[in-house]
């Protein structure tokens, strides 16, 4: 693994600390503006939905919550910025991964992403060069850092695709369309674009599409001479998303992620151009040269044997590594290694859990299964006062947001736990044991409505367990 530590042009990686800042910063303003102020999920007087492991994670009350919210950003700030750059990440990988695990009904796949790159960034030299703090102490060194850091982000990036596209490998997805077909058929009366949604073949052309690109795009992208042609494939395909769904900073995040895959110096090569096309860059640029009078441009400087043949920025193993054996280069290589055991692992836990994951939900999260299922769901819980033998049924929109409750009643872990909200909550009520029933009806992907939970079972009684199948979820009928 000694490639890890050979030195690269710190370009691209300076690239993306500024979009990784700015994006940072959109997607919490974007959460405070819908979860706190719209959705209002973070009332500390309503119940919240926490994940596995993280139930001790709790709402600060207002302003202590706005606070933080505003804090974070600056923080993302910060991080763009490159002022106070460790502090920053620091501050920000904290506020972002609480804000993420105080509310399980809006988890999605980028803000997992996000959280796991704001970690790995604490620990990456992505300031020492074009920053604020490079303002009061440049660096005597060419802006050349160490490979593991881009190394880390490209196969984050290289996880997501392959594995969102082997998720993809399923009859639904490629055999019925769907659930691309629901969505484009809703997407008809767009303006220019509708009619277009609206035929048929189009969803299908997306599902295989989409399926080919993520499995594929990984290898094209690591090949000098495709590597052009799979960015126009990304490019296209995050931009239909954008077009269609609403989906975050995601489609953003991933195309600077994907750009990591080009030379490490690509930016430099960009400005340059830019420079000679406009006086105006000619003149920053100068500026900007002046400040950083100290560094090099590395691509003159870099041998041609470290920059390898293909691969960004050369996978090549030959060149300029370090060899020799420091706690430092140990404690990466082991942390890179533990790292990517675990996430080319836990995808595929749901294979040890009976039943189709896109129904019971169990093994979805965390495993890049991105956009697969479209479900909807129906019912009822009553709660049983054991002492007593009356029934009482429950006005869900009493204790949950609209959208807690509609992502609630398609997930059955979501609906176990607000069972055991709801029986501890008439228990204190009561004063003694009570029962709690779930009858809820869903359907996936255009099939018709079926029961999903056993009416019988008292959930009041059942414990939860991560890798467990949920017995009392009837199976689906395909």
């Amino acid at each position: 693994m000694n490639f890890l530590f050979r030195k690269i042009d710190v370009a691209s990686l300076v690239f993306f600390r500024i979009v990784f800042g700015v994006l940072g910063f959109a997607d919490v303003l974007g959460s405070y503006i819908a979860k706190h102020w719209i959705d209002e999920s973070f009332d500390v007087s309503k119940f919240q939905f926490k994940y596995f492991g993280f139930h001790w994670v709790k709402t600060l009350p207002d302003p202590w919550l706005s606070l933080t919210f505003i804090i974070t950003m600056l923080a993302g700030l910060g991080i763009a910025l490159g002022k106070w750059y460790r502090w920053c990440t620091i501050i920000f990988a904290l506020g972002f991964s609480y804000i993420f695990f105080l509310e399980k009904s809006y988890y999605l796949n980028h803000g997992y992403l996000t959280i796991l790159l704001s970690w790995w960034i604490v620990f990456m030299p992505l300031a020492k060069y074009y920053s604020m703090d490079a303002l009061k102490k440049p660096a005597p060194a060419p802006a050349r850092v160490s490979y593991w850091s881009l190394f880390l982000l490209q196969a984050s990036m290289g996880i997501v695709y392959f594995y969102g596209g082997i998720a993809k490998i399923n009859s639904d997805w490629l055999l019925n369309g769907q659930p691309m077909r629901m969505w484009l058929k809703g997407k008809s009366d767009m303006p220019i674009l509708g009619g277009i949604w609206a035929q048929e073949w189009v969803a299908y052309f997306m599902s295989w599409s989409g399926m080919l690109l993520d499995l594929l795009v990984v290898f094209f992208l690591i090949n000098k001479r495709t590597r052009i042609f799979a960015l126009f494939f990304v490019l296209f395909f995050h931009l239909n998303n954008l077009i269609l769904f609403l989906i975050g900073i995601f489609p953003f995040l991933s195309v600077t992620l994907t750009l990591l895959y080009f030379e490490p110096e690509w930016p430099r090569k960009a400005w340059a151009w830019f420079e000679s096309k406009a006086n105006i860059f000619q003149r920053l640029g100068n500026w900007w040269n002046g400040i950083f009078e100290g560094y090099e441009n590395t691509t003159e400087n870099t041998p041609q044997e470290a920059k390898g043949n293909w691969g960004p920025g050369g996978f090549s193993l030959r060149g300029n590594a370090v060899t020799g054996g420091s706690w430092k280069s140990n404690a990466i290589k082991i942390a890179i290694g533990l790292f990517f055991l675990i996430m080319m692992t836990l995808p595929f836990r749901h294979h040890l859990i009976p039943g189709s994951v896109a129904w019971t939900e169990e093994g979805h999260r965390y495993s890049w299964r991105m956009m697969l299922r479209q479900k909807h769901a129906y019912g009822t819980f009553t709660v049983k006062n054991l002492a007593t033998n009356t029934t009482e049924r429950i006005q869900i929109r009493e204790h949950l947001t609209k959208r807690q409750k509609r992502k609630m009643l398609t997930h059955p872990e979501m609906i176990l736990q607000f069972a055991h909200y709801l029986r501890d909550h008439y228990e204190a009520e009561y004063g003694n044991e009570v029962a709690v029933y779930a009858d809820i009806r869903s359907k996936l992907n255009g099939r018709k409505y079926q029961q999903y939970t056993d009416p019988k079972v008292d959930l009041a009684k059942v414990e939860f367990s991560w890798l467990e199948h949920k017995e009392w979820v009837i199976p689906l009928k395909e």
